[in-house]
């Protein structure tokens, strides 16, 4: 364990820690002295199986360390087992402080070529299984504050690259990782009042997700040199973001990948004209060609040609 820890005493929830970025994740909140809820539900990269196998890893390794860990083996966009999920932090810790919503999977297809059931299974895990866990946590923390135990607490979000600009063969993954980063927003209004944080962040690392991406784009580093697509890189980010250190920052997404962390730069109110009457049709053409002329040109999707 590092001497100057940041998250000393802090209790902590890291979903889909089993493995990547999620395991990355609990084992630098462990080293910084948080004691951690290592949830992971055990399933394969499409969803199917399961069981608490690699969370139960992860939790020996932090022991090992002289940290503090318990396996969760909840299904996070599961109503109820999110809810015991978090009250399981509570009962086992005395507290919840971080919540670290990471979990997730991929069911790849060209939106043409998407069954209903590979939407639906991509928006659930991602953008419920972000929702549930938060609601409980939130709730949580409001009866905190409402007793008189104002709480200092962070959701710390897992958006993507593909969240903010889209990525061709992954429409489900891009819309429900979009919707995440909105509901940071709104999270992060809502809960300000509470003394809770929201943060997001669109990692780029190489992981079960990811590593069919990588190996393809990406030769792996000789012996000494800095893997920047290793998911350890992105933790520091995150525990950061998780830590006391951090209670000024609050409705934000970072990018963040091997040594850079840059602030993704979202929607905003652009160039605009007031006829101030409504318009006719045929005018309007003029109109939004001088807008797109003065606006500047969105990043393009990646994959696109």
């Amino acid at each position: 364990m590092t001497e100057q820890r940041i998250c000393e005493g802090r209790v902590v929830i890291v979903t889909g820690a089993g493995r990547g970025l999620g395991r990355a994740h609990a084992l630098e909140f462990a080293r910084q002295g948080a004691k951690v809820v290592v949830n992971d539900l055990g399933a394969e990269l499409d969803g199917t199986g399961g069981g608490t196998g690699p969370a139960g890893e992860v939790v020996e390794e932090i022991r090992a360390m002289g940290g503090e860990a318990v396996v969760n083996g909840a299904d996070v966009a599961d109503w109820a087992q999110a809810e015991a999920m978090v009250r399981q932090a509570v009962d086992t810790f005395g507290r919840l402080d971080v919540l670290v919503n990471n979990a997730g999977f991929l069911r790849d297809r060209m939106l043409f070529s998407t069954s209903e059931e590979e939407w639906d299974a991509v928006i659930r895990v991602h953008l419920k299984g972000h929702f549930a866990p938060s609601r409980h946590a939130m709730t949580y923390w409001r009866e905190e504050a409402k007793a008189g135990r104002q709480p200092d607490a962070r959701i710390i979000n897992t958006s993507s690259g593909a969240g903010l600009m889209g990525s061709v063969g992954q429409g489900n993954y891009s819309a429900a990782k979009a919707g995440i980063a909105g509901l940071t927003m709104v999270e992060a209004a809502e809960l300000g009042r509470y003394g809770v944080t929201a943060n997001a962040i669109a990692p780029a690392a190489r992981t079960r997700m990811t590593e069919q991406v990588f190996a393809a784009t990406m030769a792996a580093p000789g012996e000494g040199e800095f893997d920047a697509m290793a998911p350890e890189n992105v933790s520091p980010l995150v525990v950061w973001l998780g830590s006391p250190l951090s209670a000024h920052v609050t409705g934000r997404v970072f990018e963040v990948e091997g040594g850079k962390i840059s602030v993704a730069d979202g929607w905003q109110h652009g160039p605009e004209v007031d006829k101030g009457a409504r318009w006719e049709p045929a005018e309007v053409g003029a109109a939004v060609a001088d807008l797109l002329a003065k606006a500047p040109a969105p990043t393009p999707v990646y994959g696109a040609s």
